[in-house]
């Protein structure tokens, strides 16, 4: 009988540990902390407490990666028929489904208790009732069931913003409820242009995306009119106030930038230029909170 050499063992529970965290999705989720942060800071509190701040933090993000494990595991059919996902630690056999929940189910209990216990209930309750529209709503029902699936969608994952602000304060504002409609409006065109690109994907996996229901011109030109409605939304946080010159200067910058490539990209036959629209807007949305970040520290 071979024998189980510790360097054999060892290595296994290291990839075991490296594709359960893969399918947190570590780089949503520091997106996501760092909308929250935002929120964090513009919040009306005098004495904020770092300890109280990283425990937010914490918190918010376990439950964030928590709904991408279970969009992982509910997924797990359609990522083996789709090229972008089929090397995914499920299809690949790398986790098992059960492996898969309990990690999963753990990061929700622990994330949902530190919240409740140590910070607020509110913000328990609206972070857990994010996991749940993302993982289950979203996931479950509407990306199966209707082309609009990451417009309705889409509102579970902009709340980070809001989770940032109740965390601090304990309370309800329209300031964080500004952010949330900038990332409402920013996901449905940053998707799109993913789904753009990979419609064949979706085609094969059976999916409603918006290209594979409606063709890809169509899909363009949805893309380029939430462009110009994300612009007029981003402008919101300047017009009431909550934000001075600096963000108001990135925000037009970032804007004239994305609608020009979202212009290019209606008329480009080859959509070649999907993807690129598909990174800036993930660079868009940093640089755009990050200037809100500054330009609040800046008022102060």
């Amino acid at each position: 009988m071979d024998k189980v050499f510790p360097e054999t063992v060892n290595y296994s529970i290291q990839v075991k540990f490296r594709s359960l965290l893969e399918m947190t999705k570590p780089k949503v989720v520091l997106l996501i902390l760092l909308t929250a942060l935002v929120g964090m800071f513009l919040a009306p509190v005098v004495d904020r407490s770092w300890l109280r701040i990283w425990l937010s933090l914490v918190g918010i993000g376990c439950l964030a990666g928590a709904g991408a494990a279970f969009n992982h595991i509910l997924d797990q059919e359609i990522d083996k028929a789709m090229c972008r996902t089929h090397q995914r630690p499920l299809p690949q056999g790398k986790v098992n489904s059960l492996h898969a929940v309990l990690f999963a189910g753990l990061l929700t209990i622990f994330g949902f208790t530190l919240l409740y216990t140590l910070i607020n209930p509110l913000t328990a309750w609206l972070t857990g009732a994010s996991l749940l529209g993302y993982a289950f709503v979203y996931t479950l029902y509407l990306k199966r069931a209707t082309s609009q699936n990451i417009v309705i969608g889409g509102l579970a994952g902009a709340t980070p913003p809001l989770l940032g602000w109740t965390s601090m304060t304990g309370s309800i504002h329209p300031y964080p409820l500004l952010l949330v409609m900038i990332i409402f409006a920013w996901t449905p065109p940053h998707f799109w242009a993913l789904a753009v690109h990979r419609v064949s994907d979706y085609r094969k996996a059976s999916l409603p995306m918006l290209p594979v229901t409606h063709g890809l011109p169509f899909t363009k030109q949805f893309i380029f009119l939430y462009t110009i409605i994300l612009a007029a939304v981003c402008l919101l946080p300047y017009l009431v106030g909550m934000s001075g010159e600096l963000y108001l200067v990135t925000a037009i910058v970032l804007n004239t930038i994305s609608v020009k490539r979202a212009w290019q990209l209606k008329h480009d036959d080859t959509h070649q230029l999907a993807m690129p629209y598909f990174y800036f807007s993930i660079v868009y949305l940093l640089i755009l909170f990050v200037a809100l970040l500054i330009d609040h520290a800046l008022l102060l």
